[in-house]
């Protein structure tokens, strides 16, 4: 069953994404737009130690152990982070897409002293007031349209306006239509699939270094055992040299001992203290790594708490070979490492792309449609260019003529059009086109070298796994023949045949043993776990899903 779950989606659908961002008028939309963000960051605390504590001390089978370090190891919450970013830039990414409004009033008041009687009057006095309002936006099949609107607005006290006020509205239509750079949707989703595929390397990249994360998490666990049953086992060869030391010391009272033959049981009861105290220490060491990966440090009622790991030293017996093909078939289909060089080629294809798309001309087609309005109160006059500028009659009007007329498309305007930008020598995205093809053929080689380092990392540890299992079963049988030389000594002692010389060096071989079979059996585990890693299956394994 699975402990944890750490989601990494991806969304596929660029229109889940886009709406990551409001649109207006909505209410989401104002206060993402003028509401100060949050800056200050507060870190939470260790989560579910508490879960553990059994008789005030941290009881930690190895799948708890491994849940705590995803909870709360601050490097694995640093790489979690690493998808945020690669995330945002798809959502960037559409920003292309997006339409754009523009609006814009300006209001322009003028007194001109008059030097010409058509000017209108000796002091000219008018008011201009324009008011424009713009839409923009690009579709994905590459087209720019834009609506356009304008309206303004002219007052004045020449005595010559036939409309006074002028009211003049103009209503525009346009669109840019690439017809070979930047044309068809494949290009302009360019950067969207960029995006897309820069954000699946990144996962990739992320299952990769967890990998290793979790693979160092767990090789911390194991090197407490190990440093554990070291200890019980320096501290076992304490007890013999102190009962040997004792024996000897008694025998020293009554006589049936040289004084000169004390020194050495003395001495192996020292160094067996020096070995017990290196241990410990060392211990002591282990466990604060294992506190820091598992966030208890960051806790001051953890920190100083006991580690009780539950998991034993020793491996199981009789284990099926491991197939080394099948193994690397395997790595070969899950290492995260390979999928991310692959993953380089399609970036490296868009790329080809992309480069391709700079190195042709610009030509594009250009059309527009333009209607115009005027309207306000009009005045009629006799004579406008004699003696006898007289208002005949006035025609009252406004805003809602110059509305009437725009839409009535009788002042209609149209355009067309083709541009060309033709470079005679481009230099700049010829380099870039061969740089791109450089790159593809530079990521496929990577990729072969990735699927030849994969393949010789899974047979070595292969090969690491099964001397370490041989290494633990040679372990074992001699572990078996010292204590049999350690008692076969002792049994000689007790009868008055050897001397204590004997007995230590034997109690010194059984400990020797011993502390071996902790070695291999540890390095059992990390030969598995190694090769769980190079697999690419530890994550799995050990029930840390991605989704």
């Amino acid at each position: 069953m699975r402990f944890f779950c750490f989601l990494t989606a991806l969304l596929s659908a660029g229109s889940m994404l886009a709406q990551e961002a409001p649109r207006f008028p909505t209410a989401s939309y104002f206060r993402h737009t003028f509401q100060t963000p949050q800056t200050r960051v507060e870190l939470q605390a260790p989560a579910r130690l508490d879960d553990f504590l059994v008789d005030g001390k941290l009881e930690l089978s190895l799948r708890n152990y491994l849940e705590l370090v995803m909870a709360n190891n601050t490097d694995i919450a640093i790489q979690k982070m690493s998808l945020e970013i690669p995330t945002n830039n798809i959502m960037r990414a559409f920003g292309t897409f997006d339409p754009a409004f523009v609006g814009s009033f300006s209001a322009n008041r003028a007194k001109d002293a008059s030097t010409s009687t058509l000017a209108g009057a000796s002091v000219l006095n008018s008011l201009n007031q324009v008011a424009d309002f713009r839409y923009t936006q690009t579709l994905l099949n590459g087209t720019q349209f834009n609506v356009g609107f304008n309206w303004g607005k002219n007052s004045s006290n020449n005595s010559f306006s036939t409309f006074n006020p002028a009211h003049a509205t103009q209503l525009a239509l346009g669109f840019t239509q690439p017809l070979l750079r930047n044309r068809g949707g494949f290009i302009t989703r360019l950067p969207i699939m960029v995006a897309r595929s820069t954000l699946r390397k990144s996962e990739y990249d992320l299952r990769d270094q967890l990998l290793q994360l979790v693979q160092s998490a767990e090789g911390a666990y194991w090197d407490v055992i190990e440093s554990r049953e070291s200890l019980k086992v320096q501290e076992e060869y304490l007890k013999l040299n102190d009962i040997s030391l004792k024996r000897s010391q008694r025998e020293l009272e009554l006589g049936a001992m040289s004084p000169l033959d004390i020194y050495q049981p003395q001495q192996q009861y020292a160094q067996a203290e020096i070995q017990v105290s290196q241990v410990r220490f060392q211990l002591a060491q282990r466990e604060d790594v294992l506190r820091h990966l598992i966030g208890a440090d960051l806790d001051p009622r953890m920190r100083k708490l006991p580690v009780v790991l539950t998991e034993t030293v020793l491996p199981p017996a009789g284990e099926t070979p491991v197939d080394p093909e099948a193994a690397v078939q395997k790595a070969l289909a899950m290492r995260p490492d390979l999928k991310s060089a692959q993953q380089s080629l399609d970036l490296d294809e868009l790329g080809i792309r992309s480069s391709t798309n700079a190195l042709r001309p610009d030509v594009s087609l250009n059309a527009g449609y333009t209607s115009k309005g005027r309207g306000g109160t009009f005045y009629q006059r006799t004579d406008p260019f004699g003696d006898g500028n007289l208002v005949s009659s006035i025609v009252p009007g406004g805003f809602n003529d110059a509305i009437s007329q725009l839409f009535g498309f009788q002042i209609p305007t149209y355009s067309f059009g083709l541009t060309l930008r033709f470079p005679i020598r481009d230099r700049r995205a010829s380099a870039d086109l061969a740089n791109s093809l450089v790159q593809k053929r530079l990521d496929a080689l990577r990729v072969r070298s990735t699927e030849q380092r994969v393949r010789l990392d899974v047979l070595n540890a292969v090969n690491s796994v099964e001397a370490a299992k041989a290494g633990v079963r040679l372990a074992r049988v001699a572990v078996d023949f010292a204590k049999k030389q350690a008692d076969a000594e002792q049994k000689k002692y007790d009868l008055g045949t050897n001397i204590m010389y004997f007995v230590l060096q034997a109690q010194t071989s059984l400990a020797s043993a011993e502390s071996q079979l902790v070695t291999q059996s540890i390095e059992y585990r990390k030969s598995l776990l190694n090769l769980l890693r190079f697999t690419g299956e530890l994550l799995d394994e050990r029930g840390v899903a991605i989704k």
